[in-house]
């Protein structure tokens, strides 16, 4: 076409068959490229083609390690977490086995008081206490 620019042809490495392979296909993708161009022209103007994302929406190697870093620190502390967690809960067993006794005394212990408490503390006519 008129506007497009000649590019010249790649020149092959010289004995380098992985250099050679690379400049070819680089050609083809070149020349692809070129042709889609030239369609993509000739399509009426009523059809409306989407354009493509400037740079791809692909994320760099240092971007997706960062995130790899951060999802497996993550797991880390969740892990550290259900430790702590699980170490809480057996003290928490600990102490509940300890004050299942001291509840039961507690309550045998106050059913006392009120049985000996009316013996000691003497009443008055209305059944209260005397004040002191």
């Amino acid at each position: 076409m008129g506007g497009e620019q000649q590019r010249p042809e790649p020149q092959p490495a010289t004995g380098n068959l992985v250099g050679r392979s690379i400049d070819e296909f680089v050609g083809q993708l070149r020349g692809f490229t070129d042709r889609a161009r030239s369609l993509a022209g000739a399509v009426p103007s009523k059809l409306h083609l989407p354009s493509l994302p400037s740079p791809p929406g692909a994320m760099s190697a240092a971007q997706v390690g960062a995130v790899a870093q951060t999802v497996k620190a993550q797991r880390q502390s969740i892990a550290a977490m259900r430790a702590q967690l699980d170490a809480f809960d057996q003290q928490l067993g600990i102490l509940e086995k300890i004050l299942d006794p001291l509840v039961e005394w507690s309550s045998t212990w106050a059913q006392l008081e009120k049985a000996v408490g009316d013996f000691v503390r003497p009443t008055n006519d209305s059944g209260k206490p005397p004040e002191i």
